[in-house]
């Protein structure tokens, strides 16, 4: 079972359908929304700000979710899909966004709308994205503009695929 902590007062709410690998953790102050997964390693940190998260969101293997003590929370929008290894960090992530294997999200940046971070990125702090664009590199930059056809493919795809691996655990 999940390691899920109350600290401060604050314990963790989950939706509906929701899957929490054996040894995620999930802390404090954080609001999770339906069919979301919190996959093996993975740590969910509301102890220092909270964490909102929508909707159909998956927080993959090894993935840290955090934010900077009484100055920047985060919040997780729908149909989101954080990878491997990334790093989420009290910012704004909207709805229909992929964050790559091994990307860091910085504190007061904003991820738009139906946007793909490529692996390996670093969006800096207070760095506002563009919507309907993929970003890649360090720090990350504007690529190319996203079609709707990527949007579904990639997007759309990767979160609903863990929304079937997740029915597997269960």
């Amino acid at each position: 079972m999940a390691l899920i902590k109350t600290l401060n007062n604050k314990t963790p709410k989950f939706g509906k359908n929701c899957y929490l690998a054996e040894n995620a953790t999930i802390i404090g102050d954080v609001i999770m929304g339906d069919d979301c997964s919190v996959w093996f390693s993975a740590v969910v940190r509301g102890d220092v700000h909270y964490i909102k998260i929508g909707n159909k969101v998956n927080i993959q293997d090894n993935a840290v979710i955090h934010g900077t003590y009484q100055k920047s929370p985060t919040n997780i929008g729908n149909n989101v899909s954080i990878a491997h290894n990334a790093v989420v960090h009290g910012c704004t992530v909207k709805d229909n966004v992929l964050i790559g294997m091994g990307s860091i999200v910085m504190d007061d940046a904003v991820i738009e709308s139906n946007t793909i971070i490529a692996s390996g990125s670093v969006v800096l702090q207070k760095s506002i994205l563009e919507p309907n664009s993929v970003y890649a590199g360090a720090p990350a930059k504007k690529i190319k503009t996203i079609s709707e056809d990527l949007s579904k493919g990639q997007i759309e795809r990767i979160a609903n695929s863990y929304i079937k691996y997740s029915s597997w655990y269960k």
